[in-house]
């Protein structure tokens, strides 16, 4: 998170004698901002959190299929008492900003709608059960690790971090990073400087991390380094070009 600014805290419409508030927070990501509810929890689920990047993922959250009608909505990410906001490059946080936290308070005021169905948090809590049953002794030391020294860190920043799997043989430690850890400009360095050097200091059998992108990731990410490559050969070819002019005759 960027350190020493000051969050923006806007206290909520008034309904009866009662009052609601939420803090705002930037994070390392110019279009992601992290709405923090002061008084009430978002999520039911304890240290856990759902990402949802179109409002077709977003079928089993109200709030988040709210979120996305806003104007500029590109994901939102929720959290036990928290949720971050990826914007579109074109949208103004100050227009938008105002309209999140109205639309969270009324919804957490009005408490007609859960956060999330009933049907996800069942389903979740079956896979995650399952899936500790499955895990071997590294496995479990990475995801405890994962969870007390690197999550907190993560959240904090307006993200959240995804264990997605571990290559014995390779020693390849698998995992996605969420909210506005996403798509900032820092996470290579985020993954590889500060969680693998982590997780290989503690845990032997660690050689490496891997991000896991999602589709569209992988589509972006590619036409940039097709641009990148672009604006390398047009300057190798203005050396060459200038390199090969004759000099003036004398």
């Amino acid at each position: 998170m960027l350190r020493g600014i000051i969050p923006h805290t806007r206290p909520a419409r008034v309904l009866g004698a009662r009052w609601l508030s939420f803090k705002t927070y930037p994070t390392p990501n110019p279009d992601a901002l992290k709405f923090v509810s002061v008084e009430k929890e978002i999520l039911p689920l304890e240290n856990k959190t759902f990402e949802f990047t179109s409002s077709l993922q977003a079928i089993h959250s109200p709030l988040a299929l709210k979120l996305f009608k806003l104007p500029g909505v590109k994901s939102v990410m929720l959290g036990p008492d928290f949720l971050t906001v990826n914007k579109q490059d074109h949208v103004n946080w100050s227009n938008l900003r105002p309209d999140v936290t109205e639309l969270m308070d009324k919804f957490l005021t009005d408490g007609k709608d859960p956060v999330i169905t009933r049907e996800l948090i069942d389903e979740t809590q079956r896979q995650m059960s399952a899936d500790e049953a499955d895990d071997s002794e590294v496995v479990s030391m990475i995801k405890e690790l994962i969870e007390t020294r690197i999550r907190p860190a993560i959240q904090d920043d307006g993200g959240d971090i995804e264990y997605k799997g571990f290559d014995e043989e390779t020693g390849t430690v698998f995992l996605k990073l969420q909210g506005a850890c996403k798509s900032c400009s820092s996470s290579e360095d985020t993954l590889k400087h500060g969680m693998e050097s982590m997780l290989k200091h503690y845990i032997e059998e660690v050689e490496n991390i891997e991000q896991i992108l999602d589709p569209e990731e992988e589509i972006a990410l590619k036409e940039f380094d097709r641009l990148e490559e672009q604006i390398k050969a047009r300057k190798v070819a203005r050396s060459s070009g200038s390199s090969s002019v004759a000099p003036p005759a004398l």
